[in-house]
């Protein structure tokens, strides 16, 4: 009996084993069957959207290019973005699909951020870089249809698309119209785009009156308009305006920055006076006012020209002193004429120092460079320049590389 029941009770035992396995069998099977259908689900499962802003940097089709921003028009990473507008603006403009520049940037001013005077000035600015001067001036116009307010900010940008037409006329209405239609104060800014747009168009006289005039009504002028007056008399060789125009800012207490200096010594460099020139440099010093690489550059250049080779060899090792490191325009400069001297050695030293840098000289001082080099027997030095050529980055035109090698080849 005993037996009897514990067979039973075995026999329960392996029911309920073997149920519990199927059990588990079971739940593993459903395990598997969801896992299963969730991989298939991230298989068929469409990839993240690629960035608005790299898309449109990457796209090149204007058809394309303009619906994309044109879909984009809500997005603020897009709409916020100075670049995405410009680098937009500029592929249309070289497309010539200037109707779709008007389509996008008239859509924009309808939307919230067309009552920011900021982001009109941008639109304005815009069609300013794409040509659309007509539609640059409608848009200041009409700022008040989109609530948005004008001040000289505002006004400054027209002026300055403006300026580009060199339209005499349509500048002198829109400075007489515009303060007393809108009631808004131009200021030296004002002023200064249009000297510029003056000294541009060679109307140098108009120009200076346009600053004396604005002084009279208040607007004192600044160093970039002395500058700009200052760098176009000299220019045109009215030399006599332009010394009198830094001793008048002098005497107005408007003291010159770098700009204005290195207008007055690139005058006298062009009339010989490399001493006068580098005065100007030490006086730059002792204002505690630092020479950029452009004053360097001038005044190694007016040595040069006047024959002084060893002054412009100091300057040029001052420079260094100083913590300046020369540019490609200095070493060009001191190579150039190095060479137009005779001093070949001395060339060969520089001109290797900047190639090494992948600042090259133009090509013809490098041919009279390996000219030079070869006429005094340097046939190494000359090689090492022609591998110097060979290596440089982007590559020389075949036909330039040729030339050079034609000129160690002859006999």
């Amino acid at each position: 009996m005993q037996d009897e029941i514990e067979i039973a009770q075995t026999r329960k035992d392996i029911a309920k084993e073997v149920r519990e396995a199927k059990e588990a069998e079971a739940a593993m099977d459903l395990h598997v069957a969801k896992a299963d259908e969730l991989a298939e689900k991230e298989m068929i499962k469409p990839k993240l959207e690629e960035p608005a802003l790299i898309k449109l940097k990457k796209e090149r089709d204007p058809d394309k290019l303009f619906k994309l921003f044109k879909d984009n028009a809500h997005n603020r990473l897009v709409i916020e973005n100075k670049y995405a507008f410009e680098d937009t603006v500029s592929r249309l403009a070289g497309a010539r699909r200037y109707d779709y520049i008007e389509h996008l940037l008239e859509h924009q001013k309808s939307l919230p951020q067309g009552r920011r005077e900021g982001f009109i000035v941008r639109i304005i600015m815009l069609y300013g870089r794409a040509g659309m001067v007509k539609q640059a001036v409608d848009t200041f116009y009409n700022m008040h249809l989109f609530g948005c307010k004008r001040t000289v900010k505002s006004v400054n940008a027209a002026l300055k698309v403006l300026s580009q037409t060199r339209d005499l006329g349509a500048i002198n209405l829109f400075l007489m119209k515009v303060p007393q239609e809108f009631g808004v104060q131009l200021d030296v800014i004002s002023v200064n785009i249009v000297i510029n747009a003056f000294c541009g168009m060679g109307i140098l006289d108009k120009a200076y009156l346009v600053m004396v005039e604005m002084e009279k009504a208040g607007i004192k002028p600044d160093v970039v308009s002395y500058t700009t007056l200052i760098s176009s008399f000299y220019k045109y060789g009215r030399w006599e305006i332009g010394n009198g125009l830094w001793n008048l800012m002098a005497y107005k207490g408007c003291y010159p920055n770098i700009a204005t200096f290195n207008a007055r010594i690139q005058f006298l460099v062009s009339r010989g006076r490399a001493w006068e020139a580098n005065d100007l440099l030490g006086l730059m010093e002792n204002l505690e006012m630092q020479p950029d690489e452009v004053t360097y550059n001038l005044v190694i250049k007016g040595f040069c020209r006047a024959g002084f080779f060893d002054m412009a060899k100091r300057i040029f090792s001052a420079l260094h002193g100083r913590g300046y490191k020369a540019n490609a325009k200095i070493y060009q400069t001191m190579v150039h004429y190095l060479c137009m001297a005779g001093d070949f050695n001395c060339a060969y030293l520089m001109c290797k120092e900047c190639m090494k840098k992948n600042w090259t000289p133009n090509v013809d001082t490098i041919c009279t460079l390996l000219k030079g080099l070869k006429s005094i027997g340097e046939l190494d030095k000359a090689a090492m320049i022609f591998y110097l050529a060979q290596r440089r980055h982007p590559p020389f035109p075949a036909r330039q590389l040729d030339a050079f090698k034609a000129i160690l080849a002859r006999s």
